[in-house]
């Protein structure tokens, strides 16, 4: 049976043309009566699976043939009926499934016959086919009209790194597959509507045309052929319209299931018997009832009663279940904070350990936030840097003090930091107004003078002008600074494929005629982590490969590449340090900057700075006098020199000033006026 059943489903395609062409036929070919006796139950057992199908399928999306599968089904029905109709009228027979409807089902009354039939197309036609369609009518449009927001918020989860390239891709089909199926479900309800008025005229043209033959062509009389017809044709409408009753009950079913997650009984015993509340309440409303004078109490106080004892046991069931995954959550949390066997071959790209003291922060069952936060910093990396990084590991490390931590990269540590238990940080933003007690420490990501205070002294110091932050925003401020300072070695080559990919989706030519034409995947690498090292956002990365793959036929250095795509994003890199159209900016001396110049020697390595050290000391030590200037007047400091030695001049001052942007000349984008604020002469 196995075998048969891969076979058919192997010529399925075979199966269904066949189909389609065996109905059409039936129309025309005349059928023996124990044929279309299987033919009707067939319908019939169709019918009920396909209306049993749409109860157990999670979505309308899963059973997406069923549009097609409609037409077929009402094209069946159709066909059934034309053969019942020539069977009727040329033998006055149908065959003894129809009989027995006819006979059984409307007890061979006529008018009984008549009134059930009619009510069954009346329930079809006017109540669930109406619904159905205009649901799926509804559901259409307002698909279509929610798509470019659902293609959005693909596009932001894609690059917030919440999903893969593959997720997106399945995601984006899942939207057009919606779309395409509520509006084939808004067509295919047309279908089941005709096919009510198609049984309504047949079985009329049956009756009538029945009598006709009966009493001009086979001379019986008008009671038998009253009768006889009369039978067939009740038994005829009722096993068509049956059928045809499920499947539309399918159809409003399938069509309803917007928003389920499971099968229809499943979603309505969780949802209905979610809130205790209702059927205690609706119990006790009903035992109320009973006791009004009048209405008979045994049926209204055994319902009653039977539903709030099923709401009290649902409450207890619902509380029991409650702690039980509270404890669930809290376990789950201590666990996923335990050290993991590591992999011989792997490390974690990024990884947050921290001390036993600060697991309730990464808690989420004991009020913890910790774990939520990471999850924003990496979108907020995402949004800002063009950058998506891998999901930090946060795990606890006996090895730590209690309010310790250590931010790793590949399994190296980059950062460190202690929190004071029962304390918050106090920074002096420069205005402050007064002394705080406390314990003196330096803010962890910046390395500006902080204070701890307790936490019962927090509105004192922001009345003082202090700003104070909690002891979770110290670590997640720190964690976010030590992935923006090593965001190169976080972008490794499968990342930076991953970014050609999915700027090969919006900028295919960009991408081909680089990569790998021009430039490997190795250089586009080199060039980005250039970029990055300097705080430089990649985000506009079809600029930059367009850039450095026209500049690749004079070099293939990436770090005049680097160079070459930072003229390229001028306006973004200036963005932040312009203030109404004005860069303040130090400058070097001309002399100096000839020196600089003159200092850069070409090695088999590259270009490298051969500047007397006694030379440079000097130099760095002018720029921070500057720079100590600069901050004083409540500017932001900037160094500015010519293209040709700011590559240079970066590595040479970088140790000193790990914050400080220096531009190059040509990096200044069209519409901004440079002021000097000071000149280095050293």
């Amino acid at each position: 049976m196995s075998g048969l059943l891969k076979r058919m489903l192997k010529h399925a395609d075979v199966a269904a043309a066949v189909a389609v062409v065996v109905i059409v036929l039936m129309m025309i070919v005349p059928l023996p009566s124990p044929l279309l006796d299987l033919l009707i139950a067939a319908n019939l057992a169709g019918a009920l699976t396909i209306l049993i199908t749409t109860m157990y399928v999670p979505k309308a999306l899963d059973f997406a043939s069923f549009p097609s599968l409609l037409l077929i089904t009402t094209l069946f029905r159709l066909a059934i009926n034309v053969s019942v109709t020539r069977l009727v009228l040329l033998h006055g027979d149908a065959g003894s499934v129809v009989h027995a409807f006819g006979s059984f089902v409307a007890g061979g009354n006529l008018v009984i016959g008549l009134v059930i039939f009619l009510i069954l197309v009346v329930i079809q036609f006017v109540v669930i086919t109406n619904g159905s369609g205009r649901i799926a009518e509804v559901a259409a449009r307002f698909t279509l009209d929610a798509m470019p927001g659902k293609q959005m918020a693909i596009d932001a989860d894609l690059n917030a790194g919440q999903i893969t390239d593959e997720e997106a891709k399945q995601r984006r089909k899942d939207i057009a597959r919606e779309a395409d199926f509520y509006g084939a479900m808004d067509g295919a309800s047309k279908f089941i509507k005709g096919d009510a008025v198609a049984g309504i005229v047949i079985v009329f043209v049956n009756l009538l045309a029945g009598m006709a033959v009966g009493i001009l062509q086979r001379h019986v009389t008008f009671s038998q052929a009253i009768h006889t017809y009369s039978v067939l044709t009740i038994g005829d409408g009722l096993a068509a319209q049956i059928p045809a009753l499920l499947i539309s009950t399918g159809t409003g079913i399938l069509v309803a299931r917007s928003a389920s997650e499971g099968d229809l009984g499943s979603d309505v015993m969780k949802q209905v018997m979610g809130l205790p509340r209702a059927p205690k309440f609706a119990g006790a409303l009903i035992v109320l009832i009973g006791l009004v004078p009048g209405l008979p109490k045994l049926p209204l106080f055994i319902i009653g009663g039977t539903l709030f004892m099923v709401g009290r046991a649902l409450g207890s069931e619902k509380k029991a279940e409650a702690e039980q995954k509270a404890l669930a959550e809290r376990e789950k949390a201590r666990k996923s904070l335990q050290p993991q066997e590591a992999s011989a071959v792997s490390v974690d790209p990024l990884e947050l350990a921290i001390g036993f003291g600060l697991v309730p922060m990464a808690d989420a069952g004991s009020g913890g936030s910790l774990l939520a936060r990471v999850g924003v910093i990496r979108k907020q990396i995402a949004s800002q840097l063009g950058l998506i990084i891998a999901p930090v590991r946060v795990h606890d490390e006996a090895t730590l003090e209690s309010h310790q931590y250590v931010i790793r990269i590949r399994g190296g540590e980059v950062a460190r930091g202690r929190v004071v238990p029962g304390h918050q940080l106090a920074m002096n933003p420069g205005d402050v107004t007064g002394d705080l007690p406390g314990i003196p420490t330096t803010e962890p990501a910046f390395g500006l003078p902080a204070t701890w205070i307790e936490e019962e002294r927090r509105s004192e110091a922001e009345a003082l002008g202090y700003t104070v932050v909690d002891s979770e925003s110290v670590i997640v401020t720190h964690l976010t600074e030590s992935i923006r300072r090593h965001a190169d070695e976080l972008l490794t080559r499968q990342e930076t494929k991953k970014l050609l990919d999915e700027l090969k989706e919006l900028n295919a030519a960009a991408v081909e005629d680089v990569v790998p034409e021009k430039l490997g995947i190795g250089a586009v690498q080199r060039v980005l982590q250039q970029l990055l090292r300097e705080g430089v956002p990649i985000r506009d990365l079809g600029t930059i490969l367009e850039t450095i793959g026209d500049r690749s036929t004079v070099t293939r250095d990436p770090y005049i590449l680097a160079e070459y795509a930072r003229a390229a994003l001028a306006r973004t890199i200036t963005a932040d340090l312009v203030e109404s159209e004005t860069l303040r900016a130090i400058a070097l001396e001309p002399t100096l900057e000839q020196e600089v110049a003159e200092s850069v020697t070409q090695t088999n390595e590259g270009e490298i700075l051969a500047m007397d050290p006694s030379r440079s000391q000097a130099l760095v030590a002018a720029l921070a006098a500057q720079v100590e200037s600069v901050t004083a007047l409540g500017l932001r400091p900037v160094l500015i020199c010519s293209s040709r030695i700011r590559r240079h001049l970066r590595r040479l001052v970088e140790h000193s000033f790990p914050h400080l942007p220096v531009l190059a000349y040509t990096e200044i984008g069209p519409g901004v006026r440079v002021e000097t604020t000071g000149v280095i002469a050293a």
